[in-house]
């Protein structure tokens, strides 16, 4: 017996009726619902908190690929196999970050990207210590050039993640075939 609970994928043809306009912004914007989405649809309000929450960080100031290399930092912290594998294909694919700096990151080692490292480290430590963060750290991801609003907005990223992160813990939700590469 798996100690996940089975959870059916649900699409746009599947879901319920209330939840079908934030699948389709979902899927306007992927292309496609993921798993993990598909999964999350099972429960519409935790559905639609993620989708605020995503929509509102986008607005924070983070960089499209700062926003996905903070993504794989904390589903790295929180251990979820199947956003490790969904960033770090977004991140090689989409923004053409080289191997390295994702290896590093998913292996939590410095990348050599200074900017990168300190956000990284910031991230990692946030979750990891649960919201407490070292005057050195913070001071870092400062110098880096982030802003204390900055900062601030990281635990939203921090909050959607962990719904998706946890949500796959809980689950045994399919990792999508064009992850597939990155699994871990």
């Amino acid at each position: 017996m798996t100690d996940k609970i089975d959870l059916p994928t649900q699409s746009l043809e599947t879901a319920a009726d209330d939840i079908k306009p934030t699948l389709k912004g979902i899927h306007k914007k992927f292309g496609k619902i993921p798993n993990i989405v598909g999964a999350m649809a099972n429960a519409p309000v935790t559905l639609q908190n993620y989708a605020a929450i995503g929509v509102n960080f986008a607005q924070a100031g983070f960089k499209p690929i700062e926003q996905q290399i903070i993504f794989l930092a904390i589903s790295v912290e929180n251990d979820c196999d199947y956003c490790t594998a969904a960033h770090s294909t977004a991140l090689k694919r989409g923004f053409k970050l080289p191997a390295e700096i994702v290896a590093a990151t998913r292996d939590k080692a410095p990348s050599g990207e200074a900017k990168y490292d300190a956000l990284i480290a910031t991230v990692r430590e946030l979750v990891a210590r649960k919201g407490y963060l070292a005057v050195e750290t913070r001071e870092a991801f400062f110098a880096a050039g982030y802003t204390q609003t900055q900062l601030i907005d990281l635990l939203s990223a921090i909050a959607m993640k962990t719904l998706t992160n946890y949500l796959d813990h809980l689950a045994d939700v399919p990792l999508d075939p064009a992850y597939a590469a990155e699994s871990v």
